[in-house]
């Protein structure tokens, strides 16, 4: 549970107002159950949740921008969320080692809870031992 507070912490998160339910994928070593699990939290409190991820313009699939994808399919697999809007894009920006411009591919998939969440959430919390929220505790 350490790991996943302190990950929380330093995660990078959009710091546009508006987007204060927006999950920045990068090519870090966080384990992609980490993102799964933010993902979760984040559509409880919001309602929905927008993946984004920032990847190179080339023949290969980004890691950044499949995590993404893999992310949102694993939720909307597993009954948790269905997808609303799927944004592609190519940001031009600046190479800090050659002091160029490049571009880099962008994607940004919006998710809504289904109406099952809170249901699953529920459940899932029981086989862990939890109390849900609002619940008593009874020996």
């Amino acid at each position: 549970m350490e790991e996943i507070t302190e990950a929380v912490q330093n995660i990078t998160i959009s710091n546009d107002p508006h987007k204060k339910n927006r999950i920045q994928v990068s090519n870090t070593k966080k384990p992609l159950f980490f993102y799964v699990n933010l993902a979760k939290r984040y559509m409880q409190q919001h309602n929905e949740v927008e993946l984004s991820a920032l990847g190179m313009v080339a023949l290969i699939i980004p890691v950044a921008i499949a995590t993404v994808v893999t992310i949102a399919e694993i939720l909307k697999n597993n009954g948790f969320a269905v997808e609303k809007k799927i944004m592609t894009s190519t940001v031009d920006m600046k190479d800090e080692s050659r002091g160029r411009p490049i571009q880099k591919a962008k994607i940004e998939i919006l998710l809504g809870k289904t109406d099952k969440f809170d249901e699953l959430m529920a459940a899932a919390a029981e086989e862990r031992g939890e109390v849900a929220d609002g619940e008593e505790q009874h020996s």
